[in-house]
């Protein structure tokens, strides 16, 4: 079972080595190029107390899936970083399956996959990429690793970056709870949407979106979790 709280995503009964893995790929999920990711955010993410995350934190760098930064955080390493990607693949291949063939709701595909990634063997996961013809991305359009380990790389922008009257596509959302999914297709705020940005309040206030016939407002935070390919316009 999944304790949610929020964006928390931590199971509430592990296994050492799913341990190992869910912080792996959380910190992999959080992490924003080379950039050290926080390790208040992995315990807020998991729904763990910051000692316990610093303690794992330890750990890991012990055992040499981490590098420490001190005052900044974590960063995965080669070892660590195939690991991550190694778990990511999975997940995301059994989203594609839940979504596209047991016809599952798009909104708790993440949880569901969460559940099954830990579970899955090396042949099964090719397996199961065989029979999805090889995908490339998620359901929530994030990429899928290669079987090596290896991340595509799709340029994009955070939603959260664009300016009143800019318009692009959403091409891609980062996880979070099934709530905050469940929200988003609410509203259409779907990979392969077109957007407008209308309004940003001040003060990181909400940013108000033009959706086809509709307008919906979406947090600062919540829009840089989204990310889009702005439209360029075509020049006379």
């Amino acid at each position: 079972m999944f304790a949610l709280a929020g964006t928390n995503l931590m199971r509430t009964h592990t296994t050492s080595n799913e341990t190992v893995e869910m912080y792996l790929k959380t910190i992999a999920e959080l992490s924003d190029g080379d950039a050290p990711v926080v390790i208040a955010r992995v315990a807020e993410r998991l729904g763990v107390t910051a000692v316990s995350a610093n303690e794992m934190m330890k750990r890991l760098v012990e055992q040499g899936y981490l590098d420490h930064q001190r005052y900044k955080g974590v960063v995965l390493t080669e070892h660590g970083r195939y690991v991550a990607h190694t778990v990511m693949r999975r997940q995301r291949l059994w989203e594609c399956f839940l979504v596209d063939h047991l016809k599952f709701n798009w909104s708790g595909a993440y949880e569901a996959a969460c559940r099954l990634e830990h579970a899955t063997s090396n042949v099964l996961t090719e397996s199961l990429d065989a029979y999805l013809g090889h995908p490339d991305v998620c359901p929530h359009g994030n990429p899928i690793p290669d079987s090596e380990g290896h991340m595509p790389q799709i340029k994009s922008r955070p939603l959260s970056a664009l300016r009143i009257g800019e318009t692009a596509v959403i091409l891609s959302i980062k996880p979070a709870s099934t709530d905050i999914f469940a929200y988003l297709s609410r509203n259409q705020i779907v990979p392969g949407q077109r957007v407008s940005v209308v309004d940003r309040a001040p003060m990181e206030g909400p940013m108000t979106l033009r959706l086809e016939n509709t307008q919906v407002a979406v947090s600062l935070a919540l829009a840089s979790s989204i990310m889009v390919m702005p439209e360029v316009e075509s020049k006379p």
